[in-house]
């Protein structure tokens, strides 16, 4: 199984689709990535030859940033507009939308509102 960034990528997808993966990496990113790596997309990832995971782990390594240097520079980004007390940093706080979604519908349960199905009031007895 090949080991890239730190992540088993799945050996049984095309590799462009295998990439995906590891996060930090759509699949424009990997299409881009086996271009410059002149290695077919279409090639299953178990196809691969030792030679090829390391030309796909060298050029990731040296132009691309993924998993744990992205995650900490997402939640920094994230932490900042938190301490700015920006608008976007509140409602992260408050775990609502952040992108202007409406909230009465679509983040209910985010929220805390959960509405059940009305009934007709009256309990059904239970038979002992």
């Amino acid at each position: 199984m090949a080991r890239i960034a730190g992540i088993e990528i799945p050996e049984n997808k095309p590799v462009s689709i295998a990439l995906t993966a590891v996060y930090g990496i759509g699949r424009s990113k990997a299409l881009t990535i086996l271009k410059e790596t002149k290695i077919d997309p279409q090639k299953r990832a178990k196809e691969l030859s030792d030679v090829e995971v390391a030309k796909i782990r060298e050029r990731i390594e040296k132009g691309e940033e993924v998993e744990g240097d992205l995650r900490r520079t997402v939640n920094g980004n994230i932490k900042l507009l938190k301490d700015l007390g920006t608008y976007r940093g509140i409602r992260h706080t408050k775990k609502l939308p952040v992108r202007g979604q409406k909230t009465k519908t679509n983040s209910r349960t985010v929220r805390g509102n959960v509405r059940r199905t009305v009934t007709s009031g009256r309990r059904k007895l239970e038979k002992t």
